[in-house]
């Protein structure tokens, strides 16, 4: 007896689909405004986060910026290049490097300050107070949650029919 397959979610109801239509909404303004700076989404993220909770490894960087620490690598490197942050090793370990942000990308960041917080507010204005907030606090819930049991390594194994 054939298996009857139940079907996808409409595209309109898909959880990866819909974040990443969210994302680009979001976002554009925010690209708007580092069209100007030279900088990329992911320096602008890595500046944000040094300039709130300050100087950090970069594992935490990693995890605080969204970033994967491969990319990081990368990112970091051009930004020390183009002097917008520093890069020292750990006087408590060696093997660790500290990321912090130089007087450029304080600059950089002071400059855009009021544009950054305008989009901000823009967005919550159109969201509403409350609908903002259960957003964030809904995408937090799910990030927290993370791949789970059945992470791609097991949906992997599930359709190829290997446990």
């Amino acid at each position: 007896m054939p298996k009857i397959r139940a079907a996808l979610p409409s595209t309109r109801r898909s959880l990866p689909i819909a974040l990443i239509r969210a994302r680009e909404a979001v976002m554009a303004p925010i690209r708007e405004m580092l069209a100007g700076t030279g900088l990329t989404e992911q320096q602008w993220r890595v500046l944000r986060v040094l300039d709130e909770f300050g100087p950090m490894d970069a594992s935490r960087l990693s995890r605080e910026a969204g970033l994967m620490a491969s990319s990081l690598t990368r990112i970091v490197q051009s930004m020390v290049t183009d002097g917008l942050v520093t890069r020292e090793l750990s006087t408590t370990d060696r093997r660790r490097q500290i990321i912090g942000i130089a007087s450029r990308g304080r600059k950089v960041l002071a400059n855009n300050r009021d544009a950054a917080l305008a989009i901000a507010e823009d967005l919550r204005d159109r969201l509403g107070e409350h609908d903002f907030e259960r957003l964030l606090d809904l995408l937090e819930s799910l990030a927290e949650v993370g791949p789970g049991p059945r992470g791609s390594r097991s949906v992997e194994r599930s359709i190829s029919g290997r446990r």
